[in-house]
């Protein structure tokens, strides 16, 4: 009964201090209403953005010309070296020319005979038209030497001709260079038996430098810039509207620009699409035929563009944009949004938004539509040494 007595008044004390501590804290959380949740915002203006759109393609060589004899023959010599850059009218394959040779120096024989005869018949012809005038002679007589003197110089006429045919003959036996480029392999060694319009070619030249991008653009893309253009809502730039961006394969970008040379008027019914050709400076020969490249093509300059950051954007359950913005009375506002496209980590907002409404940046979380919040401005450097956003305790802090 002595401990139960002790006890109890130290029990009662203890119980007497936990009740004014509580009473205390109390009071103190009564002392006024809760503080508003902070967020971050940014403002919504209006820009001058240059509208591009990144279409793929692939690279063809400028020029290709295919090697082909235009005379039957022999290969006696191949005088190029296989992968090295030839100049137009440079000697590549020397075909037998000991056929060719001998035909030409029969047909320039031939009219050496003619060319011969033609001084003899001319006289003839000379002299009898003067006894003609004498009637020394019969006028069958001339007749006959003015169609003798008609016949040498046809003969003259068709040996000059067939000379000329065996000259051309003779050169073709040496097979130059039709371009200046990159000639690949050989498609045929020394003697190997060749034709006329063969249809192996012997060897490909390309022309590597410049170089044409071939990309493809949607028709449903070329109705929407066309409507834009129309409504005023893109401004094309001139001479700059023609320059063109590359990205080659492993996404750098290639350190030239190059010209947009026309757009195909025909749509390609499998794919909807058309055909615009780019030609592209290619000194340094990085450009090869058959590359996967991704051509930016300058759509015009938007005026009015409004843009937020990617940041700004959720999604409903549907999958369309939304965003949240803080009304001008402090309080928050889910709005649905349409997205145009993507420039760099923003999107280009085509309505939805007015310029100079502030749009929710870092705090969602915490609030929901027609809440009353406290605003302020989105500081992107506190955002990299916070991530968690303004109000958070996550940084370690108290």
């Amino acid at each position: 009964m002595k401990n139960k007595s002790r006890i109890f008044p130290v029990f009662a004390a203890f119980l007497g201090i936990v009740i004014f501590t509580l009473e205390g804290c109390g009071d103190q959380n009564a002392g006024g209403p809760p503080p508003l949740p902070e967020v971050s915002f940014v403002t919504v203006e209006s820009r001058q953005v240059l509208m591009t759109t990144e279409l793929p393609g692939r690279i063809s060589a400028y020029r290709v010309a295919e090697v082909r004899p235009q005379v039957n023959g022999i290969i006696q010599k191949r005088l190029f070296t296989e992968g090295s850059e030839v100049k137009e009218g440079q000697a590549l394959f020397q075909i037998d020319a000991a056929l060719y040779q001998a035909t030409f120096e029969n047909a320039k024989a031939a009219l050496a005979r003619s060319e011969a005869q033609l001084s003899s018949v001319s006289l003839k012809e000379k002299r009898l038209k003067n006894l003609l005038d004498e009637r020394a002679v019969s006028r069958q007589d001339y007749d006959d030497a003015a169609a003798a003197l008609k016949q040498v110089q046809a003969d003259i006429q068709y040996a000059k001709a067939s000379l000329e045919t065996a000259r051309i003959h003779l050169q073709y036996t040496t097979i130059e260079a039709p371009v200046s480029g990159r000639i690949g392999k050989s498609s045929v060694t020394e003697g190997a038996l060749v034709a006329a319009g063969q249809p192996l070619a012997l060897a490909t030249i390309q022309q590597l430098n410049p170089m044409y991008v071939d990309v493809t653009q949607s028709t449903t893309d070329i109705q929407r810039l066309r409507r834009q253009l129309q409504e005023g809502q893109l401004d094309q730039n001139g001479k700059n509207q023609q320059k063109v961006r590359l990205l080659l394969d492993d996404g750098t970008e290639y350190p030239l620009k190059g010209t947009l040379q026309f757009r195909d008027v025909t749509v390609d019914p499998s794919t909807g699409s058309v055909v615009l050709r780019i030609v592209f400076p290619n000194p340094k020969g990085i450009l090869l035929p058959g590359m996967f490249v991704r051509a930016v093509v300058q759509e015009g300059i938007n005026k009015q563009a409004l843009l937020i950051p990617q940041q700004a954007v959720s999604r409903d359950p549907k999958g369309n944009p939304q965003t949240l913005v803080v009304t001008p009375d402090g309080k928050v506002e889910q709005r649905g949004i349409t997205v145009d496209r993507a420039i760099g980590n923003d999107w280009l907002i085509s309505s939805g938004l007015n310029a100079g409404e502030r749009v929710i940046m870092e705090g969602a979380l915490k609030i929901r539509p027609g809440l009353s919040v406290k605003a302020v401005p989105f500081n992107p450097k506190a955002d990299k040494n916070n991530p968690a956003g303004p109000g958070s305790t996550e940084s370690g802090g108290r």
